[in-house]
């Protein structure tokens, strides 16, 4: 009986914060982080939080985020976050359960981001074109010649102390284990030098599974673990194994799947 009501209160009263929160979240990221931008350049004052396009980002992904985590009525726990500085740019990597892992990421991380996302996710209504004005980047995955565009545009991305965001799987997994690491982030993280911080991210499998029932989703208790860093030790092929064999060995084993 629960799960019955659990499934009218999504189609009654979560579906509709999903979209207009995110009709919200985009539209603020696409007027204000450009218009943010704009004044910097152009005022001979500042405005404080007004000029900075970062935290307008910021604000609105994360409350776009914990709004829907908060509606979905999803218990959440976050370990580790004293393992990484704020004032310091990261490579964060993750395993990637399911959809609720951006919204925790995004709500509850606590440090200042820059996703690398899919080319095909910027034609998502509003949210694609609000996450290019925040400065999210976008990937070209069938296009071999992208790699060192992506690079510039990363480093530019972190100026001002802002980290990276990445699924080093690539895509979400489709039996509830974690897949096989591609190199991208790794490799992103030898070309600029900086220490990759591991994510383990459990429960969101059991939220929103690839064989749900109709799309509706489970209450599911969901825990991130943030690990410490892993600097880089040299540069060149031997540290993008080494950086990328340790971050699956420490995400795999704090798994309880």
């Amino acid at each position: 009986m629960k799960s019955v009501f659990y499934k009218i209160y999504q189609i009654v009263v979560l579906c509709p914060v999903v979209f207009f929160a995110s009709v919200w979240a985009g539209s603020t990221m696409a007027v204000m982080c450009p218009l943010a931008g704009w004044l910097k350049s152009h005022l001979p004052f500042s405005l404080g939080i007004m000029t900075r396009p970062d935290w307008w980002g910021s604000f609105a992904s994360r409350w776009w985020a914990r709004l829907i985590m908060t509606t979905s009525l999803i218990p959440v726990t976050v370990e580790g976050r004293e393992n990484f500085r704020k004032d310091t740019s990261y490579v964060f990597v993750a395993n990637h359960q399911g959809a609720y892992d951006i919204f925790l990421i995004c709500g509850y991380l606590g440090a200042e981001i820059r996703w690398m996302l899919k080319r095909a996710l910027e034609k998502i209504p509003f949210l694609g074109i609000g996450c290019r004005h925040a400065g999210y980047i976008y990937v070209d995955k069938g296009n071999p010649g992208a790699v060192r565009s992506t690079y510039r545009r990363a480093e530019k991305a972190l100026q001002g102390g802002a980290s990276l965001m990445v699924f080093p799987e690539g895509s979400r997994t489709r039996n509830g284990f974690m897949g096989k690491f591609k190199k991208g982030a790794f490799a992103l993280a030898d070309e600029l030098q900086l220490p990759i911080v591991p994510i383990t991210i459990d429960g969101s499998y059991d939220i929103l599974p690839c064989t749900n029932d109709g799309g509706f989703i489970q209450r599911h208790p969901l825990t991130m673990t943030i690990h410490k860093p892993i600097f880089p030790q040299s540069r060149g092929e031997e540290n993008i194994e080494r950086m990328m064999e340790e971050s699956y060995r420490v995400i795999s084993e704090s798994l309880k799947r």
